[in-house]
């Protein structure tokens, strides 16, 4: 008996691109959960959506550089295939309508048809301490930039793994009790809890017991400049 070969999709008509916010108790929700939540909003929201082949087909969404579980963001994207035209506005009212308050779809436009992830090269960061003298934010700021690197330490899936946060800095500013960031999307990728991290390690009275991180901004850094392009 020949085997059955799996189904064939027909090739999306449309991609769109999606600017999405965690906030609130939201930004707690981990990268997984959204998804399982994304998905169940599609379904909800009556969406056109584009399928894989195979034997289990699923959705077409590309997902990119989601914020650490516990920061809030304004700036999180995805790219969705569509299986027929719809027109982004109405995608974007109704896929807010299906979400829980503090997944916000924040725009929605067509592709321009490059790689999101290529787009995707940097985060500006806001990390208020609340709990942090603003002297000692400034001295750990400049303890921070003056080193050559600032290593730190994460646990991952292969075990306990060292690397240079310093590298991936590109702008690193004391605000009035809160710390503006830049980062570049370098491999390991580097967090704004990683920074903290290092720069305790530099500076053992920074210590911030309370940090409240949230992306403003992700998108294209520009080196000249040190601003962000974003992706739309």
């Amino acid at each position: 008996m020949a085997r059955r070969q799996p189904e064939q999709q027909a090739p999306p008509v449309q991609r769109l691109r999606i600017r999405y916010a965690k906030r609130g108790r939201l930004r707690f929700t981990s990268h997984r959960d959204f998804g399982r939540a994304f998905e169940r909003a599609l379904r909800r929201a009556g969406i056109p959506m584009a399928y894989s082949s195979g034997f289990s087909p699923h959705p077409r969404i590309s997902y990119a550089t989601a914020s650490p579980t516990g920061a809030a963001s304004e700036a999180e994207y995805l790219e969705i295939a569509l299986a027929e035209v719809c027109v982004p506005e109405k995608v974007r009212a109704e896929l807010d309508a299906a979400l829980p308050t503090g997944l916000d779809v924040l725009g929605v436009v067509e592709s321009d048809g490059t790689s999101l992830a290529d787009r995707l090269t940097g985060s500006l960061w806001r990390i208020d301490l609340p709990d942090v003298d603003q002297q000692l934010i400034v001295d750990a700021v400049a303890g921070f930039l003056a080193a050559g690197s600032a290593t730190t330490e994460r646990m991952t899936k292969n075990g306990l793994r060292t690397f240079d946060a310093r590298a991936s800095v590109v702008r690193l500013e004391a605000a009035d009790g809160a710390l503006i960031l830049i980062t570049e999307h370098q491999a390991p990728l580097v967090r704004p809890d990683d920074v903290l991290t290092a720069m305790t390690r530099l500076d053992p009275n920074f210590a911030p017991q309370l940090p409240q991180i949230t992306r403003l901004a992700q998108g294209e850094i520009d080196h000249t400049s040190g601003e962000i392009s974003e992706p739309f």
